[in-house]
């Protein structure tokens, strides 16, 4: 006869279980059915995914063998980065701002292995809210890891989005912080790229956290970039053209009627278009290129579905990028 069904939660996508329910009913099989270790995992994983529970995000080992869930690599970051700023966050030392940075890029490099699980385990253990705290903390110089962790985490491995750690990345107010980060380092190119990489990781298959960053200027501030008379950053921010991409892909299969095309007449009203087309004036030698045509494609797609829904009049508002630089570049001629 098999263990009991342990506690489990019930929800969309499944049951879960709790870290601490799964090691039980390991030792469980270990003490009560005289199950070797090995065996007794093993049985643990294969009964609770015939119950169908959801066991991502769970370290699945023997409990206190090896160190056990505490000897896990991704745990064991998060624990040391719980530990530093902690305490005296105003008096922190430049060694453990250095270990901090140490530490989240070890962080983004675990999450981004794909097959690992590793983004799921830091997820559940309370990662998005860790790495969004330390964004917050001010800290100038763990802006950019942090940034670059915390886009592991929203993208997952197989670079798509998760819903549960972009649920949990808008209810920790992480699309005002970003911004506010943007915003305030609109010079620092590798903190807009990012940054702009968790805009894109968070937007992927999300109308509410599309919606949040379109509240939030999200456009306005990608206009002010690419307007820069200087010019120095943005053909390297690479990431700030998926954004523009995702931002206007109506992906979230959990609406009925996406509002990506309101974002691309808005994108198109203040100059995103444009700007976008001036950036491919620069031909083969504009280091952005590849991505600012994919960018402005996303714009096109939506022009050309509204002139199919409606001629009222509204597209009028595209008229500021002239039909003659659209086929310049051959962003319409499948549209």
């Amino acid at each position: 006869m098999g263990p009991p069904k342990p506690p489990a939660t019930a929800t969309k996508a499944g049951r879960t279980i709790s870290q601490e329910a799964f090691d039980d009913l390991v030792k469980e099989n270990i003490e009560d059915l005289e199950m070797d270790p090995t065996e007794a995992l093993q049985d643990a994983i294969q009964t609770l995914t015939l119950q169908g529970v959801d066991l991502t995000g769970i370290v699945t080992c023997v409990p206190g063998e090896g160190g056990g869930v505490k000897a896990n690599p991704v745990i064991q970051c998060l624990d040391r980065l719980k530990q530093l700023g902690s305490d005296l966050e105003d008096q922190i030392e430049q060694k453990d701002l250095d270990e901090m940075v140490e530490l989240l890029d070890k962080l983004a490099e675990m999450c981004g292995v794909e097959g690992s699980g590793n983004a799921a385990i830091a997820t559940k253990n309370g990662g998005v809210e860790l790495v969004c705290s330390k964004i917050r903390s001010g800290w100038e110089r763990v802006l950019a890891s942090a940034l670059k962790a915390l886009a592991s985490l929203l993208h997952g491995e197989e670079y798509v989005a998760d819903l549960q750690s972009t649920e949990i990345f808008r209810t920790s107010g992480g699309p005002t912080t970003v911004v506010c980060i943007l915003n305030d380092n609109c010079q620092n190119v590798d903190i807009l790229n990012n940054g702009f990489s968790v805009v894109a990781a968070a937007s992927t298959g999300n109308e509410v956290l599309k919606e949040s960053f379109m509240e939030l200027k999200i456009g306005e501030l990608i206009m002010q970039i690419l307007s820069d008379p200087s010019g120095q950053s943005k053909g390297s921010i690479q990431s700030l053209y998926d954004a523009i991409r995702i931002l206007l892909t109506p992906d979230d299969n959990r609406v009925v009627a996406s509002q990506v095309y309101g974002y691309a007449r808005r994108f198109a009203k203040i100059g995103i278009a444009r700007a976008l087309v001036d950036s491919l004036h620069a031909g083969l030698s504009s280091p952005g290129l590849v991505s600012a045509s994919i960018a402005l494609k996303a714009i096109a797609k939506e022009f050309a579905a509204a002139k199919k829904k409606t001629r009222s009049g509204e597209e009028g508002i595209w008229q500021d990028v002239s039909i003659a630089d659209w086929h310049s570049i051959g962003m319409l001629k499948d549209y």
